[in-house]
């Protein structure tokens, strides 16, 4: 069967299911979820399921991914969320204010309290969008569903996820902690749509954990919208841990104001494709970007990285790091697009991008690019593509390390200037933790997670 007809069928199958339950999708949203759905549906069918024709998804083919005939969960299940029994991200010495995503459903904390300082809202997008509107109406088209057709299915198809909200001039001293769990009798497709706005001058940082609780096949289509105000602070932590049967992809949009300065930090440690889409809009004069990321595939699992970093004023500034371990048959892409507008001078704009090939059959595609449409700026990007240096190899064999604990040491060492940037040092112990297990060989599991390694 040619792409073009498996194109079609999907196209078909995904319209069927829309038109059979938009009734009740609309009759049990708030006005705001429900403003863009058929819109966005109809943006969905143009598109299509993104294959390699889509420019923007020129290394990732998601037809296959959609093909099972998943269960969709458009209604919440009662339960009760004791994360003391269900799941705990194992990150010890870390104290966070924890919450729990179940299959693409808010659940709040059962057992745990938690210290969030008055006036800070960690809830249900699905709740807030109908109890508190006015929080969402004015930011929420950060993710335009005319851009991506993943965008726009998640919009048509959206119910509920996780709300943050952090009021002016407010510091959250504890970390949020989102555990973000798939797991159900049947193969599940997921729609989760997140939002997070910090005031002007408030501070916050928020881990998301994503795992697998079982192998059943799952899809997970994501979208994250973060607000930062003028001199907000956030620190964004995505941690990936699925198993090989789980199809991840996951948009965050962030809006950035004057003096705001926002760290997104993303390690993919285990899962059987993973796409993230990431876009920055730099909005407000002096704001700063930092964005980092790391992927350790092995089997054939495949990691797309796909960022939009724009620069729409002036005295702005962007960082990116993104590195990739390639182990067996894996696969890797990284697609980064600066672009600088025609007012944004003095504009300081860096991304690199460096990997590293385990076998002669993993594979890495990369397209770091740049559009500049000022003239006062400094703007660069590279991107490297190699093996392990056979001279430095040989050059700690040399010295009495056997080659398997030397070739570790050299991975490790690679990783590390991606590690070292994550200010929890908790966190950043735990994963340093899970990337020399990771590059052992080892299942690098937080806790109880399911994983699939011979598929």
């Amino acid at each position: 069967m040619s792409v073009l007809v498996d194109k079609a069928d999907l196209s078909l199958k995904y319209t069927a299911h829309y038109n059979e339950v938009k009734d009740e999708l609309f009759a049990n949203s708030s006005d705001i979820l429900n403003a863009q759905r058929n819109k966005a549906f109809q943006n969905f069918v143009l598109q299509g399921i993104p294959t390699r024709r889509n420019e923007n998804y020129k290394y990732t083919n998601l037809n296959p991914a959609f093909m099972p005939d998943f269960k969709f969960i458009h209604t919440k299940e009662e339960k009760k969320a004791d994360l003391g029994e269900v799941f705990r991200c194992d990150v010890p010495q870390l104290n966070t204010n924890l919450a729990l995503v179940f299959n693409g459903w808010f659940y709040k904390n059962e057992t745990e309290k938690g210290d969030l300082p008055e006036g800070v809202i960690l809830d249900s997008l699905d709740s807030i969008s109908k109890e508190r509107p006015e929080l969402l109406e004015k930011y929420a088209s950060l993710a335009n569903v005319e851009e991506d057709p993943m965008v726009a299915l998640n919009t048509a198809f959206a119910k509920d996820g996780f709300f943050l909200y952090v009021p002016k001039n407010v510091v959250v001293e504890s970390p949020i902690q989102i555990i973000n769990l798939l797991q159900d009798k049947k193969d599940t497709f997921s729609t989760q749509r997140n939002f997070i706005l910090v005031e002007d001058g408030a501070k916050v940082q928020v881990l998301l954990c994503d795992h697998t609780l079982n192998l059943n096949q799952y899809l997970n289509n994501s979208v994250t919208e973060i607000f930062a105000g003028n001199n907000a602070e956030i620190e964004f932590y995505t941690l990936q841990n699925q198993h090989n049967k789980a199809t991840n992809i996951n948009s965050v949009f962030i809006d950035q104001q004057r003096d705001s300065r926002v760290t997104s930090h993303t390690a993919s440690l285990h899962g059987g494709l993973i796409r993230n889409n990431l876009q920055f809009a730099l909005n407000g004069e002096n704001a700063e970007a930092h964005m980092f990321g790391m992927a350790f595939m092995d089997k054939k699992q495949h990691v797309d990285n796909f960022t939009q970093v724009i620069h729409a004023a002036p005295h702005c500034e962007s960082n990116q790091i993104y590195k990739n371990v390639l182990d067996e048959k894996s696969t890797g892409a990284f697609s980064g697009r600066i672009h600088v507008v025609r007012d944004a001078q003095k504009t300081n704009a860096f991304q690199r991008n460096n990997n590293l090939l385990l076998t002669d059959e993993a594979t890495m595609q990369t397209k770091p690019q740049l559009i500049i449409d000022a003239d006062d700026v400094k703007c660069s990007h590279g991107a490297t593509v190699g093996q392990i240096d056979e001279e430095a190899l040989f050059y700690l064999r040399a010295r009495g390390i056997n080659e398997d604990q030397a070739r570790l040491m050299m991975m490790n060492a690679f990783a590390h200037e991606v590690v070292k940037e994550i200010k929890l040092e908790p966190l950043r112990d735990r994963i340093d933790e899970l990337v020399n297990k990771r590059l052992k060989g080892e299942v690098a599991r937080c806790h109880d997670c399911a994983y699939q390694c011979d598929c």
